[in-house]
């Protein structure tokens, strides 16, 4: 067993947890009304309607990569059903580090401020679990 990479699976699965209940629960408060009086309030709640749907549906195509991840990264730590071991450990960890540099530039390009780092820290989670998967390929 592969304790770092075991550790990055099961932050991840909790995080799939997470993103499926609290993170769908945020992502429904969202919606837009469903009535307008005018004409013109009329289709740009449509606009709105349709803008938030696909934010729910690529909101749900995370939870697929989660649940993905975690999957891949428990067969790494247990099994040796995937080969070479090595190589797929060091691209999960860019991918992870990719994912937590794109999380800090969106809010650095979003200019939010200092406190929303830390209230959105998804960064921190992403940039974790890359290390620990990192850790865990070097033992491969």
């Amino acid at each position: 067993m592969n304790y770092p990479i075991t550790i990055a699976a099961s932050l991840t699965l909790l995080a799939f947890a997470a993103h499926v209940t609290g993170g769908l629960r945020q992502t429904l408060s969202i919606a837009p009304p469903k009535f307008a009086g005018s004409h013109i309030e009329r289709r740009e709640l449509d606009i709105l309607d349709r803008n938030w749907v696909q934010v729910m549906c690529a909101f749900q195509l995370i939870s697929v990569d989660l649940l993905v991840l975690a999957g891949v990264l428990y067969l790494l730590a247990f099994t040796d059903t995937l080969s070479p071991k090595q190589p797929i450990a060091l691209a999960l960890a860019a991918i992870y580090f990719l994912w937590g540099c794109v999380w800090v530039l969106q809010l650095f390009a979003l200019k939010r401020a200092p406190k929303d780092y830390l209230y959105l820290g998804h960064w921190a989670f992403w940039f974790l679990c890359s290390g620990l998967i990192y850790w865990g390929a070097q033992s491969m």
